[in-house]
């Protein structure tokens, strides 16, 4: 404790310091402490028993499968896709590289809910893709498919940009030196790259997953949002608002909350260890 006090008591190498850090403090404070300490008093009115049973009402309970799976599914999916848009802008040249490049960010600037309606009527079974679909059988909008592909719109971002810029920092040096010593393709994807990149791509797909669970205006434009089988928790928080029920929905957003702020301290735990480690080699 005395040595995280004394750091206050050293003078900083650069000017500001003080001016900084007390603005990021107010700034952490004002929007993210104050708004969940508020979260944190409706739970508190609450007794054991009301905060159990909102958290385990079997609609939510539903709730947390469709919203786990639809993020599982997404990530696993995210992750091919946007290890290989990144491989792609990296390696390769070729015309409309820049454009490709700046849809990678499309999902950052457009708003969630007109991604989701333009999905959902993409995929509908009488849109242009989904009528494709419909006619093998396969119904994507307003099912549980719908849900997995909004969340991989919404999340591929955070995979290629993760993996990029570990792209391309690996010159081309390194394959040309593992096929000099005898290495095939796969050889140097795998024991070359791939652990190069592979931090990176956790990372990526972390975040990507905690992003689908919170999930919402993509989702419910194309999800159809039917009890049991196609509502995600963000859509639960929605109907307990609707309902003017305030305490069942702050103690639904303290589950997202708690189960967000654990994947986020496992990741920075991760990442500090494992650059450690690398750190000593």
């Amino acid at each position: 404790m005395s040595t995280s006090f004394s750091f206050f008591k050293r003078t900083p190498l650069l000017p500001g310091f003080g001016p900084t850090f007390g603005f990021s403090v107010l700034y952490l404070s004002l929007i993210i402490l104050v708004p969940l300490s508020t979260l944190l008093m409706y739970v508190s009115g609450m007794s054991w028993a009301e905060y159990w049973g909102a958290i385990t009402d079997p609609r939510v309970l539903s709730s947390y499968r469709v919203t786990i799976l639809g993020a599982l599914y997404s990530t696993i999916i995210v992750c091919a896709i946007g290890f290989l848009f990144a491989w792609i802008i990296t390696r390769y040249e070729f015309p409309g590289k820049r454009l490709l490049d700046s849809l990678m960010d499309l999902p950052f600037a457009l708003p969630t809910a007109v991604a989701g309606l333009t999905l959902s009527a993409l995929f509908a079974p009488s849109g242009w893709i989904g009528q494709w679909f419909a006619a093998v059988g396969i119904k994507i909008s307003y099912a549980f498919p719908g849900i997995v592909l909004a969340m991989i719109f919404t999340s591929i971002p955070f995979i290629v940009r993760s993996v990029q810029p570990v792209l391309e920092d690996l010159k081309g040096e390194y394959e040309e030196a593992a096929s000099m010593l005898g290495a095939d393709k796969w050889q140097t994807f795998s024991r070359v790259l791939f652990p190069a990149v592979r931090p990176a791509l956790i990372a990526g797909a972390s975040q990507a997953f905690i992003r689908s669970l919170g999930e919402f205006g993509a989702v419910i434009m194309i999800a159809g949002n039917i009890p049991f089988e196609t509502e995600v928790t963000s859509l639960m928080l929605f109907v307990r608002l609707q309902e003017f029920n305030y305490p069942a929905a702050a103690a639904i957003a303290s589950v997202v909350l708690v189960a967000s702020l654990l994947l986020l301290f496992v990741l920075q735990w991760w990442q500090s260890r494992f650059l450690d480690k690398y750190e000593d080699k």
